[in-house]
């Protein structure tokens, strides 16, 4: 018998992503499938949309998971992993149900997913695994052969993903005036959720303030300070900070708000900030316009010199993390012994959501976890 490829049992790899619009009338569309059940009116919803305007109803996260598609494509060609790709979104063309179907249709049955969302939280796991169990349902409503979903780690130690964003840091620092580049300050910036979703987030284990989602960022913004403290010989203070807030005032969310952690460091005498968006894969909306826009324009009104570090995007290095990733959890599928690349102090997240991580409010079926309506010993005929 012929040994099996370094992919194996998977046929097939998924980016699955968040989606966004890719032209004006695009934006209200968008903004209904994202709030979708929450009674939102629709003239809100064009109040809302106008930062998406203001770049011509483009979000650029379409364009920028095609160049990530492109770099995962390039990486395994080159290093023989003859794993096709394919691409949905939860929001937006190409539509996840859409493309589960079409790789069903290419008789693809053992699917392993990569989101694009490195830490631990409703949001940016468990709704995924919601949206996936939705496709599959619907798939089965179709008649269609169910394909067994895996989804990889979560990724925010990986090298891949914290390499990059060490490089980013030091650009950014080099961008700032030589005057006030020693005594700038380090602002790590993550998407700001719920504060009762924070404290939910991962294992019931790491369930208590801030949980898993403040605690796996906390890890990664030591990293990056550790490593530019060793780069430039410089300590310099450094703070984990918020952003892109959506919800209600009177409901607490993580606190504090970039925008007004600049006018505390300004008026602390702070010379300059550089933010870091550890909280994001690519330079999407809440990238260009809360950081590059209304952060900057704050910036600017105090006279605080800033600049901001790029995300890992499409970098080289991201894709060989990923690349890495996808052959840890065929290894593991395949019963091997691993060594599973993670930095700093929490080590390699799960592979399988226990019972209880992250929760919805509303409790609801998520695929790809202990909890999956559609279990593993169900799907062994495909592998």
């Amino acid at each position: 018998m012929s040994e099996q490829p370094a992919h194996a049992p998977y046929d097939a790899l998924l980016l699955l992503s968040f989606g966004g619009p890719e032209g004006p009338d695009d934006v209200v569309p968008f903004l209904e499938n994202v709030t979708r059940g929450r009674g939102i009116p629709r003239e809100r919803l064009k109040e809302v949309g106008q930062h998406y305007f203001l770049f011509g109803g483009v979000s650029p996260i379409n364009a920028q998971n095609r160049e990530l598609l492109h770099a995962l494509r390039k990486d395994f060609a080159e290093h023989g992993v003859e794993l096709p790709v394919y691409w949905g979104n939860r929001n937006w063309a190409p539509y996840l149900t859409d493309t589960l179907r079409e790789m069903a249709a290419h008789g693809r049955r053992r699917i392993l997913v990569f989101a694009t969302s490195a830490y631990a939280s409703y949001s940016g796991c468990r709704q995924y695994r919601e949206n996936l169990a939705d496709a599959l349902a619907t798939l089965d409503a179709e008649g269609l052969p169910l394909p067994r979903v895996d989804k990889l780690r979560h990724y925010f130690n990986h090298p891949g993903f914290v390499q990059p964003m060490i490089d980013a840091t030091l650009a950014a620092l080099d961008g700032l005036p030589a005057a006030v580049r020693a005594g700038a300050h380090l602002a790590f910036t993550t998407h700001s959720i719920p504060t009762s979703a924070a404290d939910t987030s991962g294992p019931v284990e790491a369930h208590g303030e801030g949980g898993a989602y403040v605690a796996q960022h906390l890890d990664v913004a030591r990293q990056i300070a550790g490593a530019v403290r060793e780069a430039t010989r410089v300590d310099r203070p450094w703070q984990l900070v918020y952003q892109s807030r959506s919800g209600a005032p009177h409901i607490p969310w993580l606190e504090p708000d970039i925008c007004e952690h600049l006018e505390e460091l300004h008026g602390a005498g702070a010379p300059a900030v550089v933010m870091v968006p550890i909280g994001f894969v690519s330079d999407h909306m809440e990238v260009k316009y809360d950081l590059d826009t209304e952060a900057a324009a704050k910036a600017e009104e105090l006279g605080l010199p800033v600049t901001r570090a790029a995300t890992v995007g499409a970098d080289p290095r991201f894709a060989a993390g990923i690349r890495d990733l996808v052959l840890e959890r065929a290894a593991v599928e395949r019963g091997r012994a691993v060594e599973r690349c993670a930095l700093g102090a929490l080590g390699p997240s799960h592979d399988l959501c226990p019972v209880g991580c992250c929760p919805a409010r509303a409790p609801r079926p998520a695929a790809a976890g202990a909890d999956s309506p559609y279990p593993r010993q169900q799907d062994q005929g495909a592998l």
